[in-house]
């Protein structure tokens, strides 16, 4: 029996060889791949909680129009795939950022609470905004605090808070 299996793990390691594959040293292929992680994303809500939407073609220049981008909601493909936009309703506001902190400034009262998906919409968009806008900047870093005109503050808040992990 013992003959036996020498001679097949011999047939075995005669086929490996014999397969054209040659060991070889270290190739080099060039810088890691980059960029992907830093293009513009909107976040929208689904069933299965945030998602990120990149948008490749669109140049971002404020704070402002990407939360303007934000509200418009979803396209109707997306919408399609089950996203939907819960900060439909802002119609006033504005968007300040400096490093690693941004702020919204609501006219009006926020309806969202803290920690629901909408007030993820908006912090995992201007986190992605403020890191694009200054290339310095994580996304994962930034905190964004929400300032209605009516109420407390809300925040600071950085996206991991609202992904599912």
């Amino acid at each position: 029996m013992k003959v036996r299996q020498g001679v097949v793990v011999a047939a075995l390691g005669l086929a490996l060889m014999g397969c054209g594959v040659q060991p070889t040293g270290v190739i080099g292929a060039g810088e890691p791949a980059s960029g992907l992680t830093r293009e513009m994303r909107l976040y929208f809500a689904s069933d299965n909680g945030l998602r990120g939407v990149p948008l490749p073609d669109k140049e971002v220049k404020s704070l402002d129009e990407v939360l303007k981008l934000l509200t418009t909601g979803p396209s109707p493909a997306e919408q399609r795939d089950g996203l939907t936009s819960l900060v439909d309703q802002l119609l006033a506001y504005s968007v300040t950022g400096t490093g690693t902190r941004v702020t919204v400034h609501l006219d009006g009262p926020y309806v969202e609470s803290g920690r629901g998906q909408g007030t993820g919409q908006l912090v995992c968009t201007l986190a992605r905004a403020q890191s694009v806008l200054e290339r310095k900047v994580r996304a994962d870093d930034v905190e964004v605090t929400l300032r209605p005109s009516e109420g407390a503050a809300l925040g600071p808040y950085r996206c991991a808070d609202f992904l599912n992990t």
